[in-house]
């Protein structure tokens, strides 16, 4: 039987087993693309395993009032996959127990989980260093029951880490939809307004870029500046930090990638801007990623390809810190995301 081309393929990739078909393999007309393994096996670092953990990371589900054009998660207003009550009971008790120091709530759109703020009040309680709240900004314009994010943000002082594409309204609607960029502002000013980025509060707020075509993001520093600029003399808006994030090739922006004949040319410039000290410090070393019904994976990224941890222990209701500590850590191709440049992680650049 014939091998299916790309193109035939597209169909198949709301699939994970078909995306990682497809990641897996490896041969262009240019040539066989190296193994991931194998680069970094030829590093000082020679495999990925897990050192202590700092940060867990739940996605409360895939529903999101928003669809946009290259997210990883699938997520969208129809997506009906929510953590219940029980997985987030689990949760809570891994977090009371555990010694991260950091909690990462995602989704999806997070705050569209019913139980949400009675989770992030409780999670409140455990003494975290960290809680981070990842939200779309859109969500607080979405409806009358979110307009009091921001303060209930404020109240559990919740490190908020949003995702605006650009600072400009053109390249933000192409990839997110028609006036997200309006209400991404007007998102802005509202969290502003109770003190978030803020000179001289301790209210964090991070924005994350990604790019929004075929290509790899500049220098972090450089874009947190040019955004700085943009958004204080255009909106008079303030922020902390840009995170940039390498977008993996996988889900929405796979299937994006081949549509445009683009990926054979992508996966060459992941591979050729693998960084060996990018490795060192990728996050699946650190951080723990648990699915909106319980079960454990080295990051979200394999979370949306089906990869659970190499362990014993694959879900949240058995945790047991010691058995998770011995896992290998599973890699495939899309890894190579996390080590293009400057490296990529859900806190930006890791060199």
């Amino acid at each position: 039987m014939p091998v299916k081309s790309l193109a035939a393929r597209k169909n198949d990739l709301s699939n994970p087993v078909k995306q990682l078909e497809i990641l897996n393999n490896g041969i262009f007309k240019s040539g066989e693309l190296p193994y991931f393994k194998d680069k970094v096996a030829s590093t000082p670092t020679s495999e990925l395993k897990p050192k202590k953990l700092e940060i867990l990371q739940l996605n409360l589900g895939y529903m999101c009032n928003q669809t946009c054009s290259h997210c990883h998660v699938d997520a969208g207003p129809d997506r009906k996959e929510i953590m219940t009550v029980e997985t987030m009971e689990q949760c809570l008790e891994v977090i009371r127990k555990t010694g991260a120091h950091t909690l990462d709530l995602t989704g999806g759109a997070p705050e569209m989980n019913p139980n949400f703020r009675w989770f992030v009040e409780e999670a409140s309680k455990a003494g975290i260093q960290d809680f981070i709240v990842r939200s779309n900004l859109t969500i607080i314009r979405a409806n009358k029951k979110y307009f009091d994010l921001p303060e209930f943000f404020k109240k559990h002082n919740v490190h908020v880490i949003s995702s605006l594409p650009f600072y400009k309204r053109e390249k933000t609607d192409r990839q997110r939809g028609k006036g997200v960029f309006d209400k991404s502002i007007e998102a802005l000013k509202m969290l502003n307004s109770v003190g978030y980025g803020r000179e001289g509060s301790n209210l964090k707020l991070d924005l994350v870029y990604n790019p929004s075509g075929a290509f790899l993001p500049t220098n972090q520093e450089a874009l947190e500046k040019d955004f700085k600029k943009a958004l204080k003399e255009d909106f008079d808006i303030d922020f902390n930090q840009l995170f940039a994030i390498t977008n993996l090739p996988i889900s929405r922006f796979l299937e994006y990638l081949i549509a445009s004949e683009n990926y054979e040319d992508y996966m060459y410039a992941l591979v050729e801007a693998f960084n060996p000290s990018a490795v060192e410090n990728v996050m699946c070393t650190n951080t723990l990623s648990v699915s909106w019904d319980g079960w454990l994976y080295d990051c979200d990224f394999n979370q949306m390809l089906g990869l659970k941890v190499a362990s014993k222990v694959t879900h949240i209701k058995d945790y047991n810190e010691e058995v998770l500590q011995n896992r290998d850590i599973i890699i495939s191709q899309h890894c190579y995301g996390c080590t293009a440049g400057a490296g990529s992680s859900c806190q930006g650049s890791v060199t």
